[in-house]
């Protein structure tokens, strides 16, 4: 795991990229290289920072030049070992052993043919001192970043999007569609970037660089296509062994030489995972959160940690509880300086805390349950969806008084929370609208009219164009099957553009390796050939995963009651964070560009603080957002106001 960057055919390209590698020293403290060749009428410069995890020798050193080919690569293969076999019997004698050299000498023998046959997360390039073609590669899921930008006939490309800004002197304007993007989702998804003239190299595919200045691109995997081939397997009767599938791939992301560690919430995922990582690696440490006992309180948190003593204590894991009361005030601008672009979840801060904890205790590598919600359909908003179809056959009259009961309902009272009413206004915001636009509904931030009201009205047109390219994400697939129809569409776009976005950003803030079992190619696999009505089964999401954890797991652990991998907002707003939310809705950068309206913030604000409706999570994304953009626009020569 390391960060990545370089420049091709790019004016001043080996200070440039010495520039982006610098950026990225958090992602690699124990190594730095650069390489450097001509290509055409300029040159190519890699550069790298390593975190030593497999191969602690020279010989995994980057980037990496060996007969011709020249390689900086961020990531694992977890079928290293395989490939390295059988390019052996092949003749190819390897010099150490590390997976990078293993990736260079498999895309000496077969090119791009290669990349349907790795098995991890990865990003690289590779350079060709014969061709002078320069190629970027990103994962099949989306794991790892890779953002490229491209300017006349040059291009350069980092792991991190603050590494352009910086390399192009502040030269950047922001993208306000992404913005509008990242207000109703609260990130930005994967197709759009923060930054207008950057871009991210989707997930899957290839981008090709030639001398002569043209590009070629091309994509080696394709999510709708397994899943689509999942639902014709799930139709010829053929279901998998999903006990084993999960096993096999949590046994893979134990290949390490350093030590590894997992996250431990006390939910199924987690436990799942690390009672299962135990079994390969006895004794192995796993890291648990837990915040403020009134904080807690007043949120309505679940007690999780009770449950991950008791997976600890069962299969004798070595068990690190931190408990924490952060500065949220000086956490909030850290986070968002390495989350790269505005993202409001507070899960990041979790990440962030958990990580630093373990690599002060010398843990390099950490393993997460992410994803499984994704595939097997284990968020509320799955059931909930479900259930809104159902409610749809309610009379009309009758929806509409229990309606306007709920509404006005208080979600919270001075001293604590009312889960159960916040969950009930959530649900009636989406339960009788139409199918994509319920389940579209159920976990953005706004409704179209909202979100209208509180941007510039010149946007309106942006607003139309971010809910259509959802639509359209949504509607690109032969499935049949409304479940995994909002399976697919969480691994398309709430996956790779949130979850593994603030995963990958806030443990490598922390120069930690997070590896994520379920966001494996078999997994993935095996999920979409699981039909929908066997991941949720009456009232239980995730059933299926379940039914297989139940093989090593309690029965306590697998079918309790859903946790939260989030933090206490509300307490944070009504308290550390009050006096800057006053600050950022009366005298914010966003406001005072214009960018969001002053009066519908302060009525937000006044609704939340009454009780009247949850606004934490929205003034959250709102201070993420500003800072931000204050980061991005201040002494930049960046355009403050820029539209789409």
């Amino acid at each position: 795991m390391c960060g990545i960057a370089g420049t091709y055919r790019w004016p001043d390209g080996k200070i440039v990229t010495d520039r982006l590698t610098e950026t990225l020293a958090h992602r690699g403290p124990d190594g730095a290289g650069r390489y450097g060749h001509p290509a055409g009428d300029g040159e190519v410069q890699l550069g790298h920072r390593r975190l030593s995890i497999i191969d602690l020798s020279e010989t995994g050193a980057q980037p990496m030049v060996s007969g011709g080919l020249a390689l900086t690569y961020n990531g694992e293969l977890y079928n290293a070992p395989e490939l390295r076999a059988e390019l052996q019997a092949a003749g190819v004698r390897f010099r150490g052993t590390s997976d990078t050299e293993v990736l260079l000498e498999a895309w000496r023998r077969w090119g791009t043919d290669c990349l349907p046959r790795l098995r991890g997360m990865f990003a690289f390039g590779v350079f060709d001192e014969r061709t002078g073609e320069l190629v970027l590669v990103r994962d099949q899921l989306g794991i790892k970043p890779l953002f490229l930008l491209r300017r006349g006939a040059g291009l350069a490309f980092a792991s991190e999007l603050k590494a352009l800004a910086g390399a192009t002197g502040g030269s950047l304007e922001v993208d306000h569609a992404a913005l509008v993007a990242s207000l109703l989702y609260y990130w930005v998804p994967d197709s759009r970037c923060a930054f207008r003239e950057a871009e991210k190299l989707p997930p899957g595919s290839w981008l090709k660089c030639r001398p002569d200045g043209s590009i070629e691109r091309g994509r080696f995997w394709n999510l709708k296509d397994v899943a689509t081939e999942g639902r014709e397997r799930a139709l010829a009767g053929e279901q998998p062994d999903l006990a084993a599938v999960v096993e096999e791939s949590t046994r893979r992301h134990l290949l390490s030489d350093v030590p590894v560690a997992t996250f431990l919430s006390g939910g199924l995922d987690s436990s799942y995972l690390t009672a299962l990582a135990a079994r390969h690696q006895p004794g192995i440490s796993a890291y648990t959160i837990g915040f403020r006992a009134e904080d807690a309180r007043f949120e309505a948190m679940p007690d999780d940690l009770r449950y991950a003593r008791q997976v600890a204590e069962r299969f004798g894991v070595d068990l690190h509880e931190i408990e924490i009361a952060p500065n949220v005030l000086d956490l909030l601008p850290q986070m968002t300086y390495h989350l790269d672009e505005p993202i409001g979840d507070p899960a990041a801060i979790n990440t962030f805390l958990i990580c630093t904890a373990a690599r002060e205790a010398g843990v390099k590598v950490m393993l997460s349950g992410m994803g499984a919600d994704e595939l097997f359909a284990g968020y509320r908003k799955h059931l909930a969806n479900l259930l809104a179809l159902r409610y749809q056959r309610v009379p009309r009259p009758l929806r509409r008084g229990v309606s306007a009961a709920v509404d006005r309902l208080p979600v919270a009272t001075s001293r604590r929370g009312l889960r159960s009413v916040r969950f009930a206004k959530r649900f009636l915001s989406f339960a009788d609208l139409p199918e994509e636009t319920a389940f579209r509904r159920s976990y953005t931030m706004y409704d179209q009219d909202e979100l209208l009201a509180l941007i510039d009205p010149d946007l309106a047109a942006t607003v139309d164009d971010v809910l259509t390219e959802h639509a359209d994400v949504y509607a690109d697939n032969e499935l049949d099957d409304f479940v995994n129809r909002m399976c697919l569409g969480d691994a398309r776009m709430f996956l790779p553009g949130l979850n593994l976005t603030y995963t990958d950003r806030s443990s490598m803030a922390a120069s930690t390796e997070v590896r994520v079992p379920y966001v494996d190619v078999e997994v993935v696999r095996a999920a979409f050939a699981v039909p929908g009505d066997r991941k949720i089964v009456g009232r239980q999401g995730k059933a299926v995963l379940k039914e297989a954890a139940t093989s090593i797991l309690p029965r306590e652990i697998v079918y309790r009651p859903k946790g939260l991998f989030s933090a206490p907002l509300r307490a944070w707003m009504s308290r550390d964070l009050a006096p800057l939310v006053r600050e950022v809705v009366n005298d914010g950068e966003l406001v005072r560009s214009g960018f969001l309206r002053r009066e519908a913030l302060k009525r937000m604000v006044a609704e939340d603080a009454a009780g009247q409706q949850d606004f934490s999570k929205h003034l959250w994304h709102v201070l993420t957002l500003e800072y931000w953009y204050r980061d991005a626009t201040s002494g930049s020569g960046q355009s403050t106001r820029q539209t789409a």
